[in-house]
This record gives structure tokens, C-alpha cells and sequence, in this order.
């Protein structure tokens, strides 16, 4: 009988078959962990930073503060205003107008590296319909002084004219979007660099600016600090059915922001007085 003796394994084939023993290696033995699954990873559990310069009024109220309801009342007594930035675009003014608005702030500025690129139709078309207008700067302590935040502000919007329909411009204080609340300052450190902005707003432009605050930031990042009181008129965020504790010193407020879901525009506002009143702060 012949026996068939096989010859050696030629080098072509363990080549082939070491291939083969590699690509089964490489095969997954599991599940893909939840880190590995498509979608999954930081962006889920962590919310993004916004880019600098989104910034708006009232942008961290619902986080910190949340809402509960809306006030009662009627517009004759407490005029109607509206806030806008950036994120709204070219607002229908006339619209507004129509509803029963009758003034309005638009965001001017945010730090020393932000301008609004429509502010001009903001500012300008809110004018344009009959409504009494002003501007505002979202502040950022931990990038630049006061000082030098508010010569930005007044250099690119912020200023005033004694034209009965030019509002005082606003220092819009509130928790920083971008990190830490208080800006990474101390209560003592937050508090001069809001009089240093103060104090030179009123020097490039003879008035007292507006300060936009949530009492819940002011007592955190301010330690409740009540010296501006006297001079500035106080803007309170808080999305209910009353203004609620005011931050120490102010008895009232002059504006309150009370909603940002309201119709057309969603940051609503009311005056602390019928539109004769309002008229009186822009007269100085």
C-alpha cells in the first residue's frame, strides 16, 4: 500500500494562516461599553460652554432661580418693556409696538471683545415705532476692569442724550455662562469692580447706570452689598408672580424682568410706573 506523506507547510500558507489568528484576535468580545456607543461621551452629561459673547439678560435665571408664574396687573399702570440681544436677530418692532410695548433695552456690549452686530437695527428700530430705548453691557469681571468694561460700553452704544427718549445705560450683573458664578472674585472684589464701572459710566456720561441683578447672584457674589442703593436704579430678574426679596438697600425696583417666554420677544419686562415714569428716568 501506498501512504500519502504530506510535505512540509510551505511559508505561504502560515503566512496566511497567522493573518487569519490576528483578524479573529481583533474581533469584539462584548458589548460596546456606554462610552463607545454611538452619541455617547461628556457632550451627554455635561452642557456645553457657550461662546463667548452670547451672553443675554436673565440667560441663568431659570437654572439658579427657576420660574412660578406670571404678575397680575395691567400695563396702564406698569408700562411694558422688552429686552434683546443677539440671539433674537431683527426684532419686529412694530409688532411690539402694536402689543402694547413701550420700551426697550438691546445688549450693546459684553466685556471688551463683543459687540452686538444687531444692535443697530435693535437700538435704532425700537426708536423708529415711538418706543423710549436704551442699551445694555453684560459684564465679565474675571476678563477686564470696571472702569475698562464701561469704556467699551459707552464707546460702542452705551451712551445717553438728553432726548426725553434715550434710557440710562445698564450694567447687566448675573452669573457668568462661562464658568465660575461669581466670576472667580470675592464678595469685596466683586463690589469695586462694579463701582469702578459705575463711577465711569457716570463720568463719560452724566448718569447714574441701571444694575440688572437676581437677588439670589447679588447675595452670593456680592455678600449682599446695599451701597449703590441710593443712586442706581435697581432691574431684578425673577420669573414669577412678584419681584420677591430685593437685593439690601433697594425698597423697590425700578424695572423687573419678570418672564423670557413672552410673546414675539421672550424677555418681558415692567416698569415700577406708568409710561410717564418711564420718560422721567430717560429725562434724568
Amino acid at each position: 500500500m501506498h501512504v500519502h506523506r504530506p510535505g512540509p507547510i510551505r511559508p505561504r500558507r502560515l503566512f496566511l494562516v497567522g493573518l487569519l489568528l490576528t483578524a479573529f484576535s481583533l474581533l469584539p468580545t462584548g458589548p460596546a461599553s456606554a462610552a463607545e456607543a454611538p452619541g455617547a461621551g461628556a457632550a451627554t452629561t455635561t452642557p456645553a460652554t457657550p461662546a463667548r459673547g452670547s451672553a443675554h439678560m436673565g440667560m441663568g435665571v431659570v437654572a439658579h432661580d427657576g420660574q412660578d408664574g406670571l404678575p397680575t396687573g395691567t400695563r396702564a399702570t406698569r408700562a411694558e418693556g422688552v429686552d434683546v440681544a443677539s440671539y433674537q436677530g431683527n426684532v419686529a418692532w412694530p409688532t411690539l409696538w402694536n402689543s402694547g410695548v413701550r420700551w426697550a433695552y438691546s445688549k450693546a456690549s459684553e466685556g471688551t471683545y463683543y459687540t452686538n452686530p444687531y444692535f443697530s437695527q435693535q437700538y435704532s428700530g425700537s426708536y423708529d415705532v415711538g418706543m423710549i430705548r436704551g442699551a445694555y453691557h453684560f459684564a465679565t469681571p474675571d476678563t477686564t476692569g470696571g472702569a475698562t468694561q464701561a469704556d467699551y460700553f459707552v464707546d460702542h452704544g452705551g451712551t445717553w442724550s438728553r432726548d426725553g427718549r434715550t434710557l440710562p445705560g445698564v450694567l447687566d450683573i448675573e452669573w457668568n455662562p462661562y464658568g465660575d458664578a461669581c466670576f472667580g472674585k470675592t464678595p469685596s472684589a466683586m463690589v469695586t469692580w462694579i463701582r469702578d464701572f459705575l463711577n465711569q459710566y457716570r463720568a463719560r456720561t452724566g448718569r447714574n447706570a441701571v444694575i440688572y441683578t437676581a437677588t439670589s447672584w447679588w447675595t452670593q457674589c456680592t455678600g449682599n452689598y446695599g451701597g449703590f442703593a441710593s443712586a442706581n436704579p435697581l432691574w431684578i430678574a425673577r420669573y414669577a408672580s412678584t419681584a420677591g426679596t430685593l437685593p439690601a438697600g433697594w425698597s423697590g425696583y425700578t424695572m423687573w424682568q419678570y418672564t423670557s417666554s413672552g410673546p414675539t420677544v421672550g424677555d418681558h419686562d415692567r416698569f415700577d410706573g406708568a409710561l410717564d415714569r418711564v420718560q422721567a428716568l430717560a429725562n434724568g
